[in-house]
């Protein structure tokens, strides 16, 4: 006989889900306003910053990418401990995805940064602003409007990387399905209808971000 299709587990846990999926954007967000911040001051310290901050702020972007997130977060969690350092399973996981952003998020601003023309820098001195007031009113909205598709396109894999936090029973949307995945032993139709939630949200923060790049578009 072949497999037959029944949802109606799925359906009866289906708030367990949506919880799992609202906690998954939440760690998304909070992860990737953390990463910006670190991002944004890890690619001013590289573009301007004296050298041996620069050198600490290219090895911190080298050893993250370098580095796959699973381990992080499990360093994170497990290691962390033994060393007197003890966070919650969601701390950790956004300490650690927050992180894991900033480093990627570091290129991106830098290679704004350096798109930027220096005659602006110039012309804010000639006007009398200070080189603070320059980056603040002048350099950082042009970065973050020249930056924003690759800072879409992040917070859409932030979203989807937060499935790893199954891995240490942080309740988000993977871990969610598993669990109705061992307690019904529907694995076709946990997995699919959880797959739907993940391209359905996904495909609904891109068309959010669009907006957000057309509005903030420069006119032509």
């Amino acid at each position: 006989m072949g497999y037959v299709l029944n949802f109606g587990a799925v359906w009866r846990s289906l708030d367990a889900l949506l919880l799992g999926l609202a906690l998954s954007l939440g760690l998304a967000v909070v992860a990737i306003v953390i990463g910006a911040v670190i991002g944004l001051v890890s690619a001013f310290t590289m573009t301007s910053g004296p050298r041996a901050l620069r050198a600490i702020a290219a090895g911190y972007v080298t050893f993250i990418r370098n580095t796959p997130i699973l381990v992080l977060v499990l360093f994170a969690y497990f290691a962390l401990p033994q060393l007197g350092i003890k966070l919650g399973k969601i701390e950790s996981f956004v300490t650690v995805l927050a992180l894991y952003s900033g480093a990627y998020l570091t290129e991106v601003f830098r290679a704004g940064l350096v798109s930027i023309p220096r005659g602006l820098t110039e012309a804010g001195l000639a006007v009398g602003l200070t080189p603070n007031q320059i980056r603040i009113s002048i350099i950082l909205p042009l970065m973050l409007r020249n930056a924003l598709p690759s800072l879409s396109s992040t917070m859409i894999s932030l979203f989807k990387d937060t499935s790893l936090a199954a891995a240490i029973s942080v309740p988000e949307l993977t871990f969610a399905a598993k669990k109705i995945n061992v307690e019904s032993f529907r694995i076709v139709e946990t997995w699919l209808v959880t797959s739907g939630l993940y391209v359905a949200t996904c495909m609904l923060l891109a068309a959010i971000l669009r907006g957000v790049e057309r509005r903030m578009a420069l006119p032509r």
